[in-house]
């Protein structure tokens, strides 16, 4: 008999612990049910469709709901600082107010008394340049 300090000498009651312990290792890692995989969807009536019928049944769906496709898009992210923005604005505003100008200027005379020519006198009446003056802050300190 070998009594070597490696392999210790293993009576009948420890085996029997052993034993006990893997059992327990083995329940405890089958804890979940074993239940079967789904197999599909179950019949919508008494019996499941043969391929010709369900075949039938997408081209009818199909043919009778076309898929309303819709795109979003997102705004591009305006990275411009405040007062840059204000004197885009301002300075679009005075190309405005100039197009429209030249526009009066072209009216004809039969317009003269018109409603399109009244709200163009009072675009051109406008003073824009006082916003053209105007340098808004920079905010946080940084006057």
């Amino acid at each position: 008999m070998n009594t070597s300090p490696a392999m210790p000498i293993v009576g009948s009651t420890e085996r029997r612990r052993a034993g006990r312990f893997a059992a327990e290792i083995t329940a405890m890692r089958y804890v979940t049910e074993n239940k079967a995989m789904p197999r599909g969807r179950e019949p919508v009536g008494q019996h499941a469709l043969s391929n010709a019928e369900r075949q039938a049944r997408h081209r009818t769906r199909r043919l009778t709901q076309p898929v309303a496709v819709t795109i979003r898009t997102r705004q591009p992210i305006d990275r411009r600082s405040r007062p840059r923005r204000w004197r885009d604005a301002v300075s679009e505003l005075l190309a405005l107010q100039a197009e429209y100008a030249d526009w009066l200027s072209t009216l004809p005379d039969s317009l003269c008394d018109s409603p399109t020519a009244q709200a163009l006198e009072a675009i051109v009446d406008l003073d824009l340049l006082t916003l053209a003056e105007i340098d808004p802050p920079r905010g946080y300190g940084r006057d």
